[in-house]
């Protein structure tokens, strides 16, 4: 049993990225030092990407650490009972200067086969978009392997591929299979399963300054793909102090909190809650203590912590598992 259990920030680990830009620092004020910063990880286990803790007592430790110490406390019982010792979620704040490659992500069946993984089911929440930005998200129309491999061959892959242009606010949820890239002059929120396995299907030809392409995964992504036409847009309420729900899967939900004033929570132990600021700021109040929270900050809620209050004007994104 872990004697002090509070809320938890996680010091992010910054990937530099062909893509990537500098939003991080001006719209969310991370700590960056190039111009090709492209994700802040902000709560993760992923192999090689474990986030250690930056606040309060526990500051230095992992979250590995923590959560062999204590699952039921940090996880929540029911999270334990099904994912063991894993923490099951991967958190990130993206900045695409350019757009990102078009790639798909494989099923939980198919990951565990190839690579011993999860599977990567994700949502992206938009905070920031530029004039005209959009994504790729899946097929305009029912496609198929030949008509997919056919307009690769040729370069025109993007004409069958749909183009939607979005703007702050916007939530869109992709199922494993879908092809996806986030394009040029977007900051997101992403929420996915923990997993870092990515098949690159096509980066618009670019290379670096040693005229090096990045590689690509076609054969591995050919039945990876659902060639179906799928709905990601997600529409969801806005009701101030209140948990709205934009996202239900098996792998997470995801409400989003529109806070003004003072709110008291009340949850279970069953799982942890995350909460990743994406506008304004706000105080949390737990044991007489207050923790304060701004625009790009993510805090991990162990389950152990059942009550407290949340006080600000804040745009919130809760995550837990149900």
């Amino acid at each position: 049993m872990m004697k002090n259990i509070y809320p938890l920030q996680f010091t992010p680990i910054l990937k530099e990225r062909i893509w990537g830009g500098e939003k991080l620092k001006t719209v969310l004020g991370k700590s960056i030092e190039s111009s090709t910063t492209g994700e802040s990880w902000e709560l993760s286990t992923v192999e090689g990407d474990v986030s250690v803790v930056a606040n309060g007592e526990l500051k230095g430790r992992s979250l590995m650490e923590i959560i062999d110490e204590a699952p039921n406390e940090i996880l929540g019982t029911a999270v334990y009972k099904q994912f063991g010792k894993q923490f099951p979620l991967l958190f990130k704040y993206l900045d695409a200067r350019e757009d990102l490659s078009i790639q798909v992500h494989p099923n939980d069946a198919l990951a565990k086969e190839r690579h011993n993984s999860f599977g990567k089911t994700e949502m992206w929440y938009i905070m920031q978009a530029d004039t005209d930005a959009r994504i790729i998200v899946g097929f305009k129309e029912k496609s198929n392997a030949n008509e997919y491999v056919e307009n690769l061959k040729n370069k025109t892959l993007l004409s069958i591929l749909d183009d939607v242009k979005v703007k702050s606010g916007d939530v869109f949820f992709l199922e494993t299979g879908t092809v996806h890239a986030i394009g040029a002059g977007l900051v997101v929120a992403e929420i996915q399963q923990t997993s870092d396995i990515t098949y690159r299907i096509y980066d618009f030809d670019r290379v670096d300054a040693q005229g090096n392409g990045r590689e690509l995964h076609i054969d591995q992504a050919l039945d990876a793909i659902n060639y179906e036409k799928v709905d990601t847009y997600k529409e969801y309420r806005k009701e101030v102090n209140q948990s709205n729900a934009v996202v239900d899967c098996p792998y997470f939900t995801t409400n989003f909190v529109p806070l003004d004033g003072e709110v008291s929570i009340k949850k279970s132990a069953e799982t942890f809650t995350v909460y990743m600021c994406v506008e304004g700021s706000f105080e949390l109040g737990y044991n007489g203590e207050k923790y304060n929270y701004k625009k790009g900050d993510t805090v991990l809620i162990p389950a152990a912590i059942d009550a407290f209050v949340l006080s600000g004007k804040a745009s919130i994104l809760e995550i837990y598992i149900s």
